[in-house]
């Protein structure tokens, strides 16, 4: 009864937005002469899209149900000017006022699902309790997250459970079978994580071979498809020259506070790995003296633990060579900023691996052949899942599964993260 009356919840909220908006669009299109009823069937057609997407039953997380909100929205816009082709039949509304309208549910829609679903998932009754099966390292993470993420509105309990997580790990194929059809008899929803988990299976396409009972998923290494290399090597301009006119100024500023802070050049130079392994120069602001091997040199003499601690991490705690504007810049990850002329000289990206310096190229390993075979980004899934708390194969592990599952939606994803990380000052020194 509670997954009704919450849904209808979702639903009459949604109803609700959806007609403020409208209202907010002839206001900003400064138009008062329509009607919503002329408009119900818009809303109708995005409402029955989200419940085809799920929207009101899934316990989706924040960003996979965004996903799901905006390609419902999308596919309703090209069904509505579909339908009055086909029709050869208009609205009462002219198309800038349609394509405004979902402008602004594209924008809202999301956050006032947000704001809806803190507020509910913080009643006990409301939240879906779910039980995870096993104790193994799986479990232990798979538990940690829905503790965590409110957002999924899930509680985790060993009784009275609707939903049941069974994790592969250290289990063969016939202790999964048991458990899928003990809990089958149980409850209506059991999910199974699968044995891979370097590879994201939610939009994988999965085929079925009726004959004999199996299915196949297909997997690709997404970063290395010709298609999605244009598609991401255009986004990486696009956003480039749009960013333009806001770095320029800043680039100014900021190379004033350098010159009074410090004597030395603006930007620093150095040869990083590149796509296909071959050498670029990276460009960065200097946040370091001119005679910083000096002075690090006395450092590490001093403190002998931090050779130890860059060993493991290839960063110091307390690194002695930054200056003053340095330490403010890597802060705010504003050091970076100079890459941008990478991204339009082709050698880098605004989302990928990290540069990684020369002197690093052995410690890749086996992940070194795959890692440079995309181009490094200013920021990567390393800087928002971690940062300085990662070790140095923990950061590889995140490069190359960004690397087999890449999507402009995860583009998308992690630059909003970093945007967060860099105002929050996650990880950074």
């Amino acid at each position: 009864m509670k997954k009704y009356l919450l849904s209808l919840i979702f639903i009459f909220i949604d109803i609700v937005t959806l007609y403020m908006i409208f209202n907010f669009t002839l206001m900003v299109s400064d138009t008062n002469n329509f009607e919503f009823r002329d408009f119900i069937f818009i809303c109708i057609t995005i409402l029955a899209l989200f419940f085809y997407e799920k929207i009101y039953t899934a316990h989706y997380d924040f960003w996979q149900e965004t996903y799901n909100i905006l390609k419902a929205l999308l596919l309703s816009y090209f069904i509505v000017f579909a339908s009055m082709a086909l029709l050869t039949t208009t609205l009462s509304y002219p198309a800038s006022f349609i394509t405004l309208y979902f402008l602004f549910a594209m924008l809202v829609l999301p956050g006032v699902k947000r704001l809806l679903k803190n507020f509910l998932y913080k009643i006990p009754p409301f939240r879906k309790k779910v039980y995870i099966a096993g104790n193994c390292t799986q479990s232990e993470v798979i538990r940690q997250e829905f503790i965590d993420n409110w957002y999924l509105g899930l509680e985790v309990c060993n009784d009275s459970y609707e939903m049941v997580v069974i994790p592969s790990e250290s289990k063969d194929l016939g202790e999964i079978n048991q458990e899928i059809d003990k809990y089958l008899q149980l409850c209506s929803e059991v999910y199974v994580v699968p044995y891979v988990t370097t590879m994201n299976f939610a939009h994988s396409n999965i085929m079925e071979y009726s004959n004999i009972r199996y299915n196949t998923i297909q997997i690709e290494n997404r970063l290395l498809i010709t298609k999605n290399i244009v598609i991401k090597n255009s986004f990486d301009f696009l956003s480039t020259f749009l960013v333009l006119p806001v770095f320029i100024p800043i680039h100014f500023i900021i190379s004033i506070l350098i010159k009074l802070d410090s004597s030395g050049k603006i930007l620093f130079r150095q040869h990083r790995l590149g796509k296909d392994n071959k050498n670029f120069l990276c460009y960065k602001y200097r946040t370091m003296y001119e005679n910083s091997d000096d002075i690090l040199e006395k450092y590490l003499y001093e403190h002998p633990e931090e050779i130890e601690y860059y060993e493991m991490y290839h960063k110091y705690k307390n690194d002695p060579r930054i200056t003053n504007i340095g330490r403010v810049l890597r802060a705010t990850s504003l050091d970076e900023l100079p890459q941008l002329f990478n991204v339009l000289r082709g050698e880098m990206s605004f989302v990928g691996p990290r540069p990684y310096m020369l002197n690093e190229a052995k410690k890749l390993g086996t992940d070194k052949e795959l890692i440079l075979q995309a181009k490094p980004g200013i920021t990567g899934l390393w800087q928002v899942s971690g940062r300085n708390n990662l070790t140095f194969k923990e950061r590889n592990n995140l490069e190359v599964w960004y690397i087999k599952n890449w999507s402009l939606w995860i583009d998308f994803i992690i630059l909003i993260k970093t945007v967060k990380v860099v105002i929050s000052k996650v990880g950074a020194k």
